[in-house]
């Protein structure tokens, strides 16, 4: 078992996770049911399944939330494009969260790669 909040990846999804939590409080609020609550629930998965998975007790069950994670992540990069395109957010803030996504993406996949060198 790892302590997450010690994890490089956990922490900065968490604050990606915090910003975009705050920056779709100014969303439609016909998109509270939609777009709103989905990006909301994809980028809370993030640090919650690194979360969980630091908490198992096996490199292979870290790996497969680690995996989940990364879905989640290519969720919101998709979610974001959206948001963008309708323009309920900025093209800076997605620029800087696209970034800050991709960049936690490779983190996933490194860190899963090495996991499997360690089994």
């Amino acid at each position: 078992m790892k302590d997450f909040k010690k994890q490089i990846i956990w922490q900065r999804s968490h604050t990606l996770t915090l910003e975009i939590y705050k920056a779709t409080k100014s969303f439609p609020k016909e998109e509270l049911y939609g777009l709103t609550s989905q990006i909301r629930r994809a980028v809370v998965s993030i640090p919650t399944n690194i979360a969980e998975g630091c908490g198992r007790r096996s490199n292979a069950e870290l790996a497969h939330f680690l995996n989940i994670a990364s879905g989640s992540a290519s969720e919101v990069e998709y979610e974001l494009l959206i948001a963008k395109e309708l323009e309920y957010i900025t093209a800076e803030e997605y620029n800087l969260w696209f970034q800050e996504i991709s960049e936690i993406r490779s983190m996933l996949a490194a860190y899963m790669r090495k996991l499997k060198t360690e089994n």
